[in-house]
């Protein structure tokens, strides 16, 4: 006796739409696109070994995505994978391999300092804690699962300044307490004439094209800049050194800028040259206090997140002939800058910059992120 022909049952309106959907606009899920062929071919009537054919599947197949579709309707279109083979680590194996990984090869005997994933499979493979048998595959994707990545290493340096949280508390209290009467000092540097590589609109792949051979004739010059906190002024000189009389021209500059007596503070690095015996008596004539930031944490300097659009738009993207022309623009840029302080691409290249920053150090004030309880 034959057995009866399987046949999609017959569709209601809202599965017949939905069907029509996925096999016009064929649909990129390719399992859901074949199986609703499958479904509206036999509902119109057409025979199992014809949709096999049309599909290019086998018989067996077909029938077998009728059924479901007969028992579960639209759902059966949803492919449902299978586990695939079983796992072969235990949780206590991966665990192992975790720690493997971000364990350096040296110390575990290995003669290279970083892990590849087919020195990291080989070793698990044989070792004499535990071995461990894994795929590269498998053994990317874990790694991935966990965080863990294949990254450039990174360098910092620590402050080993005795007085660091006395001086990073001062900077603090003196910047909010005291807005008005707080600026900031540093010395931007060294400024040579060469190509700058930056960014810039250009038709696509026809960017600006500077030159990649070039020789330093002109020798080098300093920046020296001076913030005014509670105005938002930005301004300076360039300078051919490094010099205290210039570090003192700078302050002098700046205490003229409140010629009413009052007390200023002046946030400084902590160099030997803005703070000599003579600038410190001159300090203390003119009622100025120098808050030196701590060694090696100059990040604590309100005027570096200010010399991260001094950068980039005066030195990125640039071939200067000489200094004069340097100087010319630099000055062009802060008389704009100082008339556009509020500018959004000005805001949004301080705030890149102090997020450059926070991010070199994962700091912020050279501070950890949570202070422990006493």
């Amino acid at each position: 006796m034959a057995r009866p022909a399987v046949r999609a049952r017959r569709l209601a309106d809202d599965e017949g739409q939905a069907l029509l959907r996925i096999v016009r606009r064929g649909n990129t899920d390719t399992v859901r696109y074949r199986r609703a062929i499958m479904v509206m071919a036999s509902a119109s009537g057409t025979p199992v070994p014809a949709i096999a054919r049309l599909v290019a599947a086998h018989g067996d197949t077909v029938r077998d995505v009728i059924h479901r579709f007969n028992d579960l309707g639209l759902p059966a279109l949803e492919p449902h994978w299978a586990g695939g083979r079983p796992r072969l680590s235990s949780p206590e194996e991966e665990s192992h391999l975790i720690a493997t990984a971000k364990t350096r090869p040296k110390i575990l005997g290995c003669p290279f300092t970083h892990w590849s994933i087919r020195k990291l499979a080989a070793y698990l493979a044989d070792n004499p804690v535990r071995i461990v048998h894994i795929s590269r595959e498998r053994l990317r994707r874990l790694l991935l699962a966990h965080d863990i990545s294949f990254q450039r290493t990174r360098t910092w340096k620590e402050s080993t300044d005795p007085n660091k949280e006395a001086k990073l508390d001062r900077i603090e209290q003196v910047t909010t307490q005291f807005p008005d009467r707080c600026f900031a000092f540093d010395q931007f540097g060294p400024l040579s004439i060469r190509p700058h590589h930056g960014s810039g609109w250009a038709p696509q792949r026809h960017p600006d094209r500077l030159p990649a051979t070039y020789h330093r004739t002109q020798g080098i010059r300093y920046f020296h800049g001076c913030y005014s906190l509670g105005d938002d002024h930005l301004w300076g000189v360039n300078r051919r050194r490094k010099g205290a009389d210039h570090a003192l021209s700078a302050y002098q500059s700046i205490r003229a800028t409140r010629p009413d007596g009052a007390p200023i503070y002046i946030v400084c690095d902590n160099l030997a040259l803005n703070k000599t015996p003579k600038i410190r008596r001159w300090a203390k004539r003119h009622k100025v206090e120098l808050c030196l930031t701590p060694t090696s944490a100059s990040w604590a300097n309100p005027i570096e997140a200010q010399f991260g659009p001094l950068r980039q738009f005066t030195m990125a993207n640039s071939n200067y002939p000489n200094h004069t022309v340097l100087t010319r623009d630099l000055q062009a840029y802060l008389r704009w800058r100082n008339a556009n302080a509020r500018h959004p691409d000005v805001l949004a290249a301080q705030r890149r910059e102090r997020a450059r920053i926070r991010r070199e150090r994962h700091q912020r004030w050279g501070r950890p992120h949570h202070r422990q309880a006493a």
